[in-house]
C-alpha cells in the first residue's frame, strides 16, 4: 500500500467533513486535502491544504474535480455530503481517484427516504407513509423532505391546517406517522467480503438543527439484527449508519439509512473505531481489524470558535506569571501555542518580573528549555524598554504593560482571553 495516501474530503466544511478531518489529521498514513465551493465555511481553518471546487450541481464540477485530483495527485475522495455521495457514485468511472463510497444503487436509493422505505419494507419496521394530506386520519404527523439532511425542512403537523401550510410552502415532502419515542443512531462498518464487522448504537439524547450534541451508548438486541437485515437488502462498503425511533407502542422504527460518515461517529472513534480510515482500507482491500475500548463514554458537542486573521509575526514576547503559569498551574493554551510557534520557526522570548529565581521555577514546571531567550526584569523596570518590536507581538496579563507597548510600538498585544485567535488547527 502506497503511503501517505492523499485523501480529499469533499466538501471539507460540513460537520461530516470536520469529523473526517478529526479522524484522519493525526494518522500517519494519510495526507489530508479538502475542497469546497467558494462560500464561507470552516474547512480553510482546519485543513492546511484547502481548494476551491464548484458544487456538484455545477456543470463543470467533474472536470474541475479531475483537474484538482491530477494537480494534487489525490488517491481517494471521501464524500462529506449526501448529494456528493450520489454524484460520485453516478460518475465513479470518470473520476481519476478512488471514491470511498458504497455501491451506486445503495447510494442512489438511500438518498431518497421513500425509496429506502420501499426497498426495506417487510425486512424492517418502517413508518406509515401517507400519500397526501387527505389520507391522514389522525394527528400529529411528521413531515420531512424525501431528499433532505440534518432535519432541514422537517416539522410536526398537529392538524390539517398546519399540514396544508407545510405542503403549500415546499415541494417534495413526505407525510409520515409520528414517532414520539427515543431516537437512536447505529454506527456500522461493513466489509464487502466479510460482512458487518461493527455495529454500535447510541441514543440521540439532545439534537440541535438535526445534529446530535449529546449521546451515550445504548445496547439493544434489535440493533444488530436490523443492521444485518438492512445490509442484506442494501450492500454497504465501509462506514454507514441508520437511525431508529420508538413508535407509540415502543417498537423500533426506521428513520433512515445512509452510506456515509456521521458527524457524531466521533463517539465510537474515540473508543477505537476510526470509520474514515477503516473505509479507506476497505476500499483498498487491505485487511482490517477493530479493537474497542470498554468503558462508559458520553459525547457532548458545542460550537467551536476558529478565526482567520492577518497578523504577521515571527517573534513572540511572552509574560510568565498569570500567563504561562496561571493559578499555580501551566496554562495549557499558552503551552500549546508555544509549540505551535516553534513548529512554525518563530522566536519566543520570555519576558518576566518573576519574584523568584526564574530558571528554578522553569525547571520546577519542566519547561526550562522551551524558550529562545529569557529576560528577567526587576519590578521597577518596564518591559517595553527591553523589546525589539520588529515582527513582534506581546502577550501579557497586565493592561498597563500592554498599553505601554501598544503606545510606543503599535504592535499587536494580547491577554489570555484573546489567545484563541492565534490557534492554528489546520492539519
Amino acid at each position: 500500500m502506497k503511503t501517505p495516501i492523499r485523501a480529499l474530503v469533499l466538501p471539507g466544511g460540513t460537520e461530516i467533513g470536520l469529523e473526517i478531518q478529526r479522524a484522519l489529521a493525526l494518522t500517519k498514513e494519510i495526507e489530508l486535502y479538502s475542497a469546497a465551493a467558494p462560500i464561507p465555511n470552516h474547512a480553510p481553518l482546519v485543513f492546511s491544504q484547502h481548494r476551491l471546487l464548484p458544487n456538484v450541481d455545477d456543470p463543470t464540477w467533474l472536470s474541475s474535480l479531475n483537474k484538482l485530483i491530477e494537480a494534487d495527485q489525490i488517491d481517494c475522495v471521501l464524500p462529506a455530503h449526501d448529494d456528493v455521495i450520489v454524484a460520485l457514485a453516478e460518475n465513479e468511472s470518470q473520476i481519476k481517484a478512488r471514491c470511498i463510497i458504497s455501491p451506486r444503487e445503495t447510494c442512489r436509493i438511500t438518498r431518497s427516504k421513500s425509496e429506502t422505505y420501499s426497498v426495506l419494507h417487510g425486512a424492517v419496521r418502517t413508518p406509515a407513509l401517507y400519500s397526501s394530506p387527505a389520507d391522514v386520519t389522525s394527528y400529529p404527523v411528521f413531515v420531512k423532505p424525501d431528499r433532505g439532511q440534518g432535519s432541514q425542512g422537517a416539522a410536526i403537523a398537529r392538524n390539517r391546517g398546519e399540514l396544508d401550510a407545510l405542503f403549500s410552502a415546499r415541494a417534495g415532502l413526505l407525510i409520515l406517522e409520528y414517532l414520539p419515542g427515543a431516537e437512536y443512531t447505529i454506527d456500522c462498518f461493513s466489509d464487502r467480503d466479510r460482512g458487518l464487522l461493527f455495529c454500535g448504537g447510541r441514543e440521540r439524547s439532545v439534537t440541535r438543527n438535526g445534529i446530535t450534541v449529546d449521546s451515550h451508548a445504548v445496547e439493544h438486541p434489535e440493533f444488530r439484527s436490523t443492521a444485518e437485515k438492512i445490509s442484506a437488502a442494501l450492500p454497504f462498503h465501509g462506514a454507514w449508519f441508520f437511525q431508529l425511533k420508538l413508535n407509540r407502542t415502543n417498537e423500533l422504527t426506521l428513520l433512515e439509512a445512509a452510506p456515509r460518515i456521521a458527524g457524531t461517529m466521533a463517539f465510537h472513534r474515540v473508543q477505537g473505531v476510526n470509520f474514515p480510515l477503516l473505509s479507506i482500507y476497505e476500499n483498498l482491500r487491505e485487511p482490517v481489524g477493530i479493537i474497542v475500548n470498554k468503558g462508559r463514554v458520553e459525547i457532548n458537542r458545542a460550537l467551536t470558535n476558529r478565526y482567520q486573521h492577518n497578523f504577521e509575526f515571527d517573534h513572540v514576547y511572552l509574560d510568565f506569571d498569570d500567563t504561562v503559569i496561571l493559578r499555580g498551574k501551566i496554562n495549557l493554551l499558552v503551552i500549546r501555542l508555544v509549540h505551535q510557534w516553534l513548529n512554525h520557526g518563530k522566536r519566543i522570548t520570555l519576558i518576566t518580573k518573576h519574584a523568584k529565581d526564574i530558571q528554578q521555577t522553569l525547571r520546577q514546571y519542566r519547561i526550562a528549555e522551551l524558550f529562545d531567550a529569557v529576560i528577567h526584569l526587576t519590578k521597577e523596570q518596564a518591559k517595553v524598554d527591553f523589546m525589539n518590536p520588529e515582527g513582534a507581538i506581546f502577550i501579557d496579563d497586565s493592561f498597563s504593560e500592554r498599553r505601554a507597548v501598544h503606545d510606543r510600538f503599535g504592535i499587536p498585544t494580547f491577554d489570555c482571553s484573546m489567545l484563541e485567535l492565534l490557534v492554528d488547527d489546520r492539519a
